[in-house]
């Protein structure tokens, strides 16, 4: 039999550990196993489980070069009050390093309401930037070329408006759509469980968002159409592995409604992408990246007999994790946000974004962020300094 001279190694060491816990005892409750070796993963097969990077199952990474080729991209999550002041805003981003844009819009916007609407009181440009008609977008993309950046926009109930306000946009800025390159959130699954800014029934809903598939898969072919998103999950209180089960058990729901709707998987697969949470314990959140990306591969080619490569990937962007950081000690954060982002580089992603140091209280003056990754307005606005 397979380590049978290492097991009996195993053997003496637990034998000689139980002597020395005797005369002092370890620590109790540990969850873990003291030792590990090629015994723990007997039956593992490096082809079929590891695999090269950039090659399926994609578990060490979805590019072959990963970061010696290109870094991930610094995205970070921008937006506040009117469209003039974050417009602003995201000027000064991208003369301040950002290779890409990220939207966040206010609670009204994120379900459908004018800004003058009685519903909306208290909360106008509050968490995000408010946008009630095309002149909005405009105004908020006013002199940054459409065609050259990269932007994500975090919105679900009414993404498929907010991404034709944009399009609009492009067109009255010559840029056609077919040359657009960013991401909708369009996840209104997680919205049900986990945040709550879902405007129609389910089963509507996932027409609109098998439509947005459809539409740019025709006419939009470098967006991604959705970013299917645990960082919400876990947010609310998950754990790593219910993170990634109940945010792959949602991908598997928009496949399956987008096959249900006609399409052909390899058509729209390649553009879904995922959203993760990068939390401080770094070795489990390099191992959940990875298994991950093997879990998704394994089902699009086995479960839904995906063919293309690119449809079996399992593309991510990361955001550091805003419940681990606190309003006290406020300097201990930025640890905190190096250790999350350190994870989530060694796990591979492909975006990411860096919480601030004050991300519990949200200040407006950026004096107070100098000496941090990221400053946050409103919790609606986070800066990367270089």
């Amino acid at each position: 039999m397979a380590y049978e001279n290492l097991k009996a190694q195993i053997a003496e060491y637990n034998k000689l550990c139980d002597e020395k816990s005797a005369k002092t005892p370890e620590r109790q409750n540990l969850k873990y196993n003291r030792v590990y070796t090629p015994v723990d993963i007997e039956g593992f097969d490096y082809e079929r489980d590891l695999g090269m990077p950039g090659e399926f199952p994609y578990t060490r990474g979805v590019q072959p070069t990963m970061y010696r080729g290109r870094f991930w991209t610094m995205r970070m999550y921008a937006g506040f009050a009117t469209a003039e002041e974050s417009n602003k805003r995201y000027r000064y981003l991208i003369e301040s390093g950002a290779t890409g844009l990220s939207c966040a819009f206010d609670l009204p916007t994120q379900i459908g309401y004018d800004s003058d609407d009685a519903v909306a009181e208290g909360e106008v440009g509050k968490v995000g930037v408010a946008i009630d008609s095309l002149a909005d977008m405009e105004i908020l993309f006013d002199g940054i070329d459409l065609g050259k950046v990269s932007t994500s926009m975090t919105i679900n109930a009414p993404a498929s408006v907010l991404l034709a306000m944009y399009i609009a946009v492009a067109e009255k800025q010559g840029v056609p759509s077919t040359e657009l390159k960013g991401t909708i959130q369009n996840d209104i699954l997680k919205e049900y469980a986990a945040r709550g800014t879902y405007i129609f029934p389910p089963k509507p809903s996932m027409r609109l968002i098998t439509n947005i598939f459809e539409y740019c898969s025709q006419n939009v072919p470098k967006w991604n159409t959705i970013s299917i998103s645990g960082y919400h999950i876990r947010e609310a209180g998950s754990t790593a592995a219910q993170e990634i089960a109940f945010t792959i058990a949602d991908g598997i729901a928009y496949v399956e409604a987008a096959l249900k709707a006609g399409l052909d998987v390899d058509t729209f697969a390649g553009r879904l992408s995922f959203f993760w949470n990068a939390h401080n314990n770094v070795l489990e959140e390099v191992a959940k990246f990875r298994a991950s990306r093997r879990l998704w591969a394994t089902i699009m080619k086995e479960r839904f007999g995906a063919k293309k490569p690119k449809s079996m990937m399992l593309r991510v962007h990361t955001q550091t994790a805003g419940s681990m950081l606190t309003a006290q000690q406020v300097d201990n954060n930025i640890v905190r946000v190096a250790l999350q982002t350190a994870a989530a580089v060694m796990g591979g992603t492909q975006s990411l974004h860096t919480n601030s140091r004050d991300e519990a209280f949200g200040s407006s003056y950026r004096s107070i962020c100098t000496s941090s990754s990221s400053y946050t307005t409103n919790r609606g606005l986070r800066i990367w300094f270089s």
